[in-house]
């Protein structure tokens, strides 16, 4: 059968999400063994996304075909107890054979978190970057009208990533001032590497008056990633949610 799991990660201690060669804590490592201990098998795992090292999740998704015999219901507590405490899986369901935690994504919706007073939290100092900087918010939030919608997002993408198109679209890009923080919720069928914090980064600029909102229509045009914002640490970026074709698994 075919599962589909919702992971939430703390991504501080871990070198990203993807599996990598040089022996790396990866999410993705430390889910495959735990499962390759519940059932002697060698997973396929896909995930709706790659995070980078760092970067936290409330809401990935998973899915991997098992030919074990663990009962739906009991699956949670297998999976949980054989995971460290900085990953959990809350969610599990049977999903027809065809779905693909990837493929058949609609779209996925990210936070940054911003601290702005003048000293950090101690408590969050691995979920939000503190930023104890004067920003014109109101500047940021009509530079971000002009990022979203359907554009070329290669001046907001850090190299290292084969993709066929850089065009994407940005269903949706809110910064909500919640007095000493900031949220940035960001919203789009895909996400370039490492787009969602250049993407803030470039925000940033723009709240310390080092841009102007009308520049971000020439960063698009241009596509060179040197004309955008620097791209903003990832401790402050979590993925919330993926939502899917037919209905919200």
């Amino acid at each position: 059968m075919n599962l589909k799991f919702t992971i939430a990660y703390d991504g501080t201690e871990f070198a990203g999400f993807q599996r990598q060669g040089g022996g790396e804590r990866t999410v993705q490592g430390v889910l495959e063994n735990a499962l390759f201990k519940l059932t002697g098998e060698d997973p396929k795992l896909t995930s709706a996304g790659r995070t980078d090292a760092g970067v936290h999740a409330r809401g990935q998704v998973i899915n991997f075909f098992t030919a074990g015999k663990i009962p739906l219901h009991r699956w949670l507590h297998a999976l949980n107890s054989n995971l460290p405490r900085d990953v959990v899986a809350w969610r599990v369901e049977k999903v027809p054979e065809q779905f693909h935690a990837r493929y058949r994504a609609r779209s996925k919706i990210y936070q940054y978190r911003l601290l702005r007073r003048q000293w950090p939290d101690v408590f969050l100092r691995n979920y939000c970057l503190h930023y104890p900087y004067d920003l014109q918010v109101e500047q940021m939030k009509q530079a971000a009208c002009y990022l979203k919608g359907y554009h070329d997002f290669a001046a907001f993408a850090a190299a290292g990533s084969a993709v066929k198109t850089t065009k994407r679209n940005l269903l949706r890009l809110e910064i909500e001032d919640k007095g000493d923080e900031l949220f940035f919720n960001l919203e789009a069928d895909g996400f370039l590497y490492k787009m969602a914090r250049s993407i803030v980064g470039t925000l940033l600029m723009v709240g310390r008056g080092k841009t102007t909102p009308e520049e971000i229509k020439s960063m698009l045009a241009g596509r060179k990633r040197e004309a955008a914002g620097p791209t903003a640490p990832a401790h402050g970026l979590c993925l919330v949610r993926v939502l899917y074709e037919g209905r919200d698994f």
